[in-house]
């Protein structure tokens, strides 16, 4: 019998419960799961705050507990797009199908002949990236939006005082 292995690609910036769901929801799927940490290069900015180590042991240690073998690899940006499909499968394990909802990432994938499933968006009105790490700048309750390890991961790297740290330095000058 032949593994299926999907492939999920997100920053991750930080990984939080609608990524958890969506990956549970895939796992019914697959037999494997590779899940690729896009943007993997960026850092320390309030868009990307997260390095990609810091990434991969906030989602390794959210879905210990999930009865799936996953694999979590960097994707650094390429900027090239005809190009990126191979970029992907060079620094990854090999995948038989795609999940995505960015419709540039589909249409790469497809045009490179790879099967692309639309993934299902899980309470997205509240589970954003963006908001949560707004929150996260504002002092807000961040901590209901990510699952427990990733909040010990954020506590542990001192990670709200960074992207407060970097959003004063993100922002505009008022001059």
């Amino acid at each position: 019998m032949q593994t299926i292995r999907g492939f999920l690609v997100g920053r991750f910036q930080p990984f939080h419960d609608g990524h958890r769901q969506l990956v549970e929801a895939i796992a019914d799927e697959v037999d494997e799961l590779v899940i690729g940490i896009g943007s993997a290069g960026d850092s320390h900015s309030v868009h990307n705050p997260f390095t990609a180590g810091e990434r991969i042991m906030m989602i390794t240690k959210t879905l210990e507990s999930l009865d799936i073998t996953t694999y979590v690899v960097p994707i650094e940006d390429l900027n090239r797009n005809s190009v990126w499909v191979s970029h992907v499968e060079s620094m990854s394990p090999r995948f038989d199908i795609a999940y995505s909802n960015n419709p540039l990432v589909n249409r790469l994938f497809e045009e490179a002949g790879v099967e692309v499933k639309q993934t299902g968006m899980f309470n997205r009105e509240e589970l954003k990236g963006s908001e949560i790490r707004d929150l996260m700048v504002d002092g807000g309750d961040w901590r209901s939006y990510v699952p427990e390890p990733v909040a010990e991961t954020i506590d542990e790297i001192a990670g709200i005082q960074r992207i407060q740290t970097v959003s004063q330095l993100d922002s505009p000058s008022e001059d």
